[in-house]
């Protein structure tokens, strides 16, 4: 599996780096393309300190980089996922704005019917965004709000985080050891 993860300027970089960590471990995934928004390298290292870097299965690209190959649509990814989604970029992935490498490969995956997941960080939400997520749902986008669960009686930072993540890596296909209700 080869996986575009985006990552924007809403806070919630643990949603991000905790999900990198995992699809890194994954052994069905083979590929990760990082993308960061300017706004989200920024907010990436205050929230935790670090920066992300290419090594392994991840490359990185420059946010503006279109000769990226998940740019095209004849690109051979089988999902992307935005994490965490900005309303900025919602908004743009909605309207079809492809401005950035983000928003492009967003489009791509939309127009070639690939998996496109947006983990909205922002709350509360406008009319505006209500109609966003509509239309990138409609559009065969899944949006999934970085909503945490507290069944599986999380006691950490991390643990609540993972919450979030073991939901979009299940949406991506990847087996995880996520908390399922009614199962030991």
């Amino acid at each position: 599996m080869k996986i575009v993860l985006a990552i924007t300027g809403a806070s919630g970089s643990i949603y991000a780096g905790r999900l990198l960590s995992y699809m890194e471990k994954s052994p069905e995934v083979d590929k990760i393309s990082v993308v960061l928004s300017q706004n989200a390298i920024e907010i990436y290292k205050s929230e935790t300190g670090a920066q992300i870097s290419a090594g392994g299965k991840v490359d990185v690209y420059g946010s503006h980089d279109f000769s990226a190959p998940f740019a095209s649509g004849s690109c051979d990814y089988d999902a992307m996922v935005i994490c965490p989604c900005s309303m900025g970029t919602l908004g743009r992935v909605a309207a079809g704005v492809s401005d950035s490498l983000i928003t492009r490969a967003a489009d791509v995956m939309m127009k070639e019917r690939r998996r496109l997941i947006l983990v909205l960080r922002e709350t509360p939400y406008s009319l505006v965004h209500i109609r966003n997520m509509e239309t990138v749902t409609l559009s065969g986008g899944i949006i999934c709000p970085a909503c945490p669960s507290f069944y599986s009686k999380p006691d950490t930072l991390e643990a609540l985080a993972d919450t979030v993540v073991f939901r979009v890596l299940s949406l991506l296909g990847i087996p995880n050891s996520g908390f399922r209700w009614g199962e030991k």
